[in-house]
Parts: structure tokens; C-alpha cells; sequence
């Protein structure tokens, strides 16, 4: 699962990464969470714009819906339509994850982030309901770096492939090939404080190294 992120990247920077005409004047958030009103880079018109969506979709009468698994994502009715016409990506500086480690009460946090500057774009899913546009993330199985905190990761896509995830009219078998784990070279991780557990902390010490 990916649950909690960081995006604080200034607006020019993700204009440039992502090869967008203007940005909105973007908050930081270091501790994004479901419900969130978040940016989400999606085409419209032909033109790649940035919005702020909310985190999470809503799907008849299930929970909220954060992430979406990326093997199954083009066939389950909650998503396959997004998959074929509202992919997106979604810019971040890292994500959170969870391991429990002997003698602790609480799970231990660990922010994983990209070993090179810049965001970070994981691959989404966008809707639009009465309640307004919202997104999931789409997972994949853990590259080695994530595999020793967390079963899962979210689908980290390379530069080169931003165009064919966001292009509408990529046929849906041929991004089969981008839904797979990050190389091992692209992530790092260290230890956070509990105090990420609380979506109320969201200054720059929630992705602080512990040591």
C-alpha cells in the first residue's frame, strides 16, 4: 500500500520534470494523506495541466480507495475504465511505508525517496464523481530497497515513459511493460519519526532521517 507521501518540489521544478505550461502555487505537503486535495499531473485538451485532486476514490458502496493494484487494475470495474482513458501521474518527493521490528509497540516509519534530485512520478488513475476528481496510486511488487520495509511499492515511472502512460490512445497491453518495480538504483530509505503517524505533523521533520 502507499498511503502517505511527501510533495514539496517547487512549482518550476515540476513544470520542468514533467513538461507542464504552468503550475499553480503549490503548499508543501511532507505528510499527504488520503482525502488530501493533492496535484495530479493528467491530459486534457491534448496539453498536460497539473490539478489538485483528492486522494482516493469512492466506488459504490466500497471504502475509500487509495491505491490500485497494478496487475488487476485493467480488468476490476472500480478501475478498468480510468486505466484505459484517465491515467495520471502523480508527482512526489517519496513515500512512507511501515515494518514492525522486534521490542516496538508501533510499526517502525521509513521514508523511501529517489537517490537522485527531483520528484518522483508514480502512476495514478483519475476519476470524476459527483464529489468532484480524485485519484488512486497504482502498486507493484517491491524492488530489494523496499522489499526489507514493505510487500508492496507504488509503480515508479522512468521519464521516458511518462508520455505513453499519460497518451489516452496507448493501448492498454502495451503499458503492461511500464507496471514494474523501480530498479534497485533509483530508491533509498531511512528511518522517520512516529510523529509521521499523524497526519496533523506535516513539517519537514516527519521525513527527517532518525539517524
Amino acid at each position: 500500500m502507499c498511503g502517505r507521501y511527501s510533495i514539496t518540489t517547487p512549482g518550476e521544478v515540476l513544470a520542468e520534470a514533467f513538461g507542464l505550461d504552468e503550475v499553480p502555487q503549490l503548499a508543501p505537503r511532507h505528510n499527504a494523506a488520503p482525502t488530501q486535495a493533492l496535484p495530479v499531473v493528467r491530459v486534457e485538451g491534448g496539453r498536460r495541466r497539473l490539478d489538485l485532486l483528492r486522494f482516493g476514490l469512492v466506488h459504490g458502496a466500497s471504502p475509500l480507495l487509495i491505491n490500485a493494484r497494478s496487475e488487476t487494475a485493467a480488468e476490476l470495474p472500480a478501475f478498468r475504465g480510468a486505466f484505459r482513458r484517465r491515467r495520471c501521474l502523480v508527482p512526489a518527493d517519496g513515500f512512507f511505508e511501515w515494518r514492525a521490528l522486534p521490542g516496538m509497540k508501533k510499526r517502525q516509519p521509513y521514508f523511501i525517496c529517489g537517490r537522485q534530485p527531483g520528484p518522483l512520478a508514480l502512476a495514478g488513475l483519475w476519476e470524476e464523481a459527483t464529489a468532484g476528481l480524485s485519484f488512486v496510486i497504482l502498486t507493484t511488487a517491491p524492488n530489494p530497497t523496499v522489499a526489507r520495509i514493505h510487500d508492496r511499492m507504488p509503480v515508479i515511472l522512468p521519464p521516458a515513459a511518462l508520455a505513453a502512460w499519460l497518451d489516452p490512445a496507448t493501448p492498454v497491453d502495451h503499458l503492461a511493460a511500464l507496471l514494474r518495480p523501480a530498479a534497485d538504483d533509483v530508491l533509498t530509505s531511512h528511518p522517520v519519526a512516529l510523529l509521521v503517524n499523524d497526519v496533523r505533523n506535516d513539517g519537514p521533520e516527519v521525513c527527517r532521517a532518525l539517524f
